[in-house]
């Protein structure tokens, strides 16, 4: 059988992927890709957080996405009746990117493997891990192509940035299920001719439809919107009939999408994605580091995914660098740590949202300045800036603020009313 030698075998040519290969291979070592679907593909996580730009830019990536015309995304928009609550990351508490884009995850992940592959590292499409032994920290990786050839990957370390395919969890029993409660996704790409009814273009819109149930809104350069209605999966059996009746009586039912999306022509018929949340016993091994949602997934309402895979693939190259360096890495240390960090700031916020706690805060008349600044740094991906409290204290802080704004809005009650 024939085994190739490489100094890094980095599996999954999503955004996870493509980062911690570029910036790897940057640093002089020999990397393979392997991926099992063929690019591009459709996936889910259309919009992404400033954080992810620094990892982006670090990869080399930067012009490449700004050569597509993607949307630009300067904030974040959330909607409740007829209360607004909108984030400009220009006002965000932590220095760094205020902007970023909103991009078809087909066309935005084939720029990035394309990019990549023009750096000079290969990328093998269509190619399914099948086998992975591992002896010591050097592996021996089988893998087979769409036309049923097997052959083996030496290498020296692995990435694993499977997303969803979750490869060496499902390989090595490493799955475990999230605390989060599963919940449902039912979406399209629409035609949005009337997308002038709206000021949303440059950022994402997230609409409460009622207490556990919200809207994606995520409008593209190409005049093309994604949206789609997030809730409980039994919210969904209310409506009768096959995917897209329910979708059109979802957009006819709430108020903010009615007019607008009304008979609205769809690029494809409405999707199902649901329990997507997921984690993992451990982020690394003797030998192997899992980056972007091969570690954990939480939930689209705050576009954490890409960020996360972003930032997690440019902190475990580095680390990867340094092993292979023959330095000493701790990983939990350098790595699982700072990740969870992120993902349970974020984590959180999701449980903030859905508790209805994030309504209380985010609707407030009059809200305090510095604390929307410091709120929005979290929207902005900035997880892991221990200065701001609403990351540092992240379990308890939203809690207080929404318990401070109900006493206090009591209070005005009781005083007008004397």
């Amino acid at each position: 059988m024939k085994t190739e030698q490489v100094d890094v075998l980095v599996i999954g040519a999503g955004p996870a992927g493509t980062v911690a290969a570029s910036i790897i291979h940057q640093a002089g070592y020999k990397v393979m890709v392997v991926e099992k679907m063929r690019f591009p593909r459709f996936v889910i996580g259309e919009s992404l957080l400033p954080r992810s730009m620094e990892a982006l830019e670090e990869a080399g990536f930067i012009d490449a996405i700004k050569e597509k015309g993607f949307q630009q995304k300067y904030g974040a928009k959330f909607v409740k009746d007829d209360a607004i609550c909108d984030f400009t990351f220009k006002e965000q508490f932590t220095p760094g990117w205020t902007w970023t884009w909103q991009v078809t995850r087909a066309d935005f992940d084939k720029a990035l493997a394309d990019c990549l592959e023009s750096k000079g590292v290969p990328i093998h499409y269509e190619t399914t891990v099948t086998n992975i032994e591992f002896n010591g920290s050097d592996s021996i990786t089988t893998v087979e192509d769409k036309d049923g050839n097997t052959s083996q990957i030496a290498a020296r370390f692995i990435v694993d940035g499977s997303g969803y395919g979750r490869v060496i969890p499902r390989l090595f029993n490493l799955e475990r299920n999230s605390n989060l409660q599963p919940r449902k996704a039912l979406f399209a790409h629409t035609v949005d001719e009337r997308r002038s009814m709206a000021d949303e273009p440059n950022r994402i819109t997230a609409v409460v439809h009622k207490k556990g149930v919200w809207i994606w809104i995520i409008p593209f350069s190409t005049g093309v919107t994604s949206l789609g209605f997030v809730g409980d999966p039994e919210f969904f059996e209310q409506y009768p009939g096959t995917d897209e009746e329910k979708y059109r009586a979802l957009l006819e039912a709430e108020p903010y999408t009615r007019e607008r999306f009304r008979d609205v022509e769809l690029v494809f018929e409405p999707r199902i994605l649901q329990s997507w949340s997921a984690t993992t016993d451990k982020f690394y091994g003797d030998g192997f580091v899992l980056t972007g949602n091969v570690t954990e997934f939480l939930d689209p309402i705050f576009s954490s995914g890409v960020t996360l895979a972003c930032v997690s693939a440019q902190t475990a190259a580095k680390l990867v660098i340094k092993k292979l360096k023959g330095e000493a890495v701790d990983w939990e240390t350098e790595y699982m740590q700072p990740t969870m960090q992120g993902v349970n700031t974020f984590r959180s916020y999701v449980m903030a949202w859905y508790e209805g706690t994030l309504d209380t805060i985010f609707f407030r008349k009059d809200p305090d300045q510095l604390i929307k600044e410091q709120i929005c740094s979290v929207l902005a991906g900035y997880v892991w800036d221990m200065s701001n409290p609403f990351v540092n204290n992240h379990e308890n802080a939203l809690k207080r603020l929404a318990r401070t704004i109900e006493l206090t809005d009591k209070l005005n009650s009781s005083s007008h009313i004397e």
